[in-house]
């Protein structure tokens, strides 16, 4: 029931996502306007991700769950409703953009800890698999579902996300499982303020080896990434691409995520976390320059799916470790932590890929970024927490015969 309504929700924001910035140029006529509406959705989560986590471990998450699903339906709603009547401003946007970011994160950041408690930490692996599953292929087709409901209307993609919204809400409505260990009455007597709430969380983080540096590793593979987006579209277009071929090249990276997604679980029952990090960063180490040498769309969508492939598995791997050895009172505020440096980490690449490109080249950037990576290929391989570092499914194991041992005790 959890995943279900995630994907349908997942479906309308890959509409909205591709109806948003042709809405906001038809409105203003601007790419520059274009670009701040879509990026103030990150720039929320990184002003607000910290305290969300907090509020996601302070409050009721099943609650604030479909709250944020009901607020988001509501903002969505009234977009549609401004383009139906034709009364659609950019002060609006702006405005529902903001609030949309906030919810967003306050809906992710509780819901990345719930999961654990749902279907308990021996089926974490098997959950975060399918859910990895699920949403790359929504990817692989969501381009192409949002561009038919496009076609019908500006308001269709808006309307569409709006009721996918409702349905995630009454989705989670639905659900009988207990989102939380503690309840409302004892987090009420541990609450002290949120700043110190912050830090504890912070503090649990950077106290667990394995976890803060891969956190680390993630957010400097991120800055990778989100400057890799537009060095591809370059070397596409240099390359002859038209625009259906370069949304076959990106079709192509989702495929190799679905490909990765579909084995995830199996291999990281069967191998250590730190071997699954260590082989991912050097595939994409070694796999990236090869954006460099592929001439042709089709060799670059080649390169775009063997290099997702493995991203999926360190995901569901680094996120069942975590989940299971996080205590519940804390999920919230670790899982934020981790999303606002590796989405900060993301958003300073995509900022820093037009400059490099334009002062280097897209192809001396690949190299720039390829060099980045094998430094960072080289850190992690070398550094002993990570190669100590178990199979995850055996953490969880662990994780829970420490709860039971403490439990107890007490």
């Amino acid at each position: 029931m959890l995943l279900s309504g995630q994907v349908v929700s997942f479906v309308g924001d890959q509409a909205q996502f591709l109806a948003l910035p042709l809405v906001v140029l038809a409105v203003s006529g601007s790419a520059a306007q274009a670009g701040i509406v879509g990026g103030l959705g990150t720039v929320s989560f990184l002003l607000f991700g910290l305290v969300a986590g907090a509020l996601a471990d302070r409050w009721d998450r099943k609650s604030t769950m479909i709250w944020c699903e009901v607020g988001r339906a509501v903002l969505t709603g009234t977009v549609a409703v401004a383009l139906v009547l034709d009364g659609l401003a950019l002060p609006l946007l702006y405005l529902v953009a903001i609030a949309n970011g906030v919810l967003s994160t306050l809906f992710q950041a509780a819901n990345s800890a719930v999961l654990p408690n749902v279907v308990g930490t021996e089926r974490l692996s098997s959950a975060l698999g399918y859910s990895e599953t699920v949403h790359n292929t929504v990817r692989v087709f969501g381009a192409t579902v949002a561009g038919a409901l496009y076609s019908l209307g500006r308001a269709v993609p808006f309307g569409v996300n709006a009721i996918t919204f409702v349905l995630s809400a009454l989705s989670l409505r639905l659900i009988r499982a207990r989102f939380q260990e503690s309840s409302q009455e004892e987090r009420a007597k541990e609450r002290r303020p949120l700043t110190a709430e912050i830090r504890e969380g912070l503090s649990w983080l950077w106290h667990q080896p394995v976890i803060r540096f891969l956190t680390l590793a993630s957010a400097a593979d991120n800055v990778r990434f989100g400057a890799g987006y537009l060095v591809i579209v370059v070397l596409a277009q240099e390359a002859g691409a038209s625009p259906v071929e370069l949304g076959v090249i990106f079709s192509a990276a989702a495929v190799g995520a679905l490909l990765g997604a579909l084995v995830s679980d199996r291999v990281v029952r069967r191998f250590p976390l730190g071997r699954i990090a260590v082989t991912m960063l050097w595939v994409e180490a070694l796999g990236f320059p090869l954006y460099v040498v592929a001439d042709s769309p089709l060799l670059i969508g080649a390169v775009a799916a063997v290099e997702s492939l493995i991203a999926p598995i360190y995901m569901v791997a680094i996120n069942t470790y975590r989940l299971a050895i996080t205590p519940d009172a804390l999920r919230g505020r670790v899982n934020s932590a981790e999303q606002t440096l590796t989405t900060g980490a993301l958003s300073i690449g995509a900022m820093a890929s037009g400059t490099l490109i334009a002062a280097l080249g897209a192809s001396h950037v690949v190299l720039l970024l390829s060099g980045w990576m094998i430094c960072l290929a080289l850190l992690t391989s070398t550094n002993r927490a990570v190669r100590a570092a178990p199979i995850a499914a055996r953490a969880t194991a662990a994780s829970a015969a420490g709860d039971g041992a403490q439990e107890a005790r007490a």
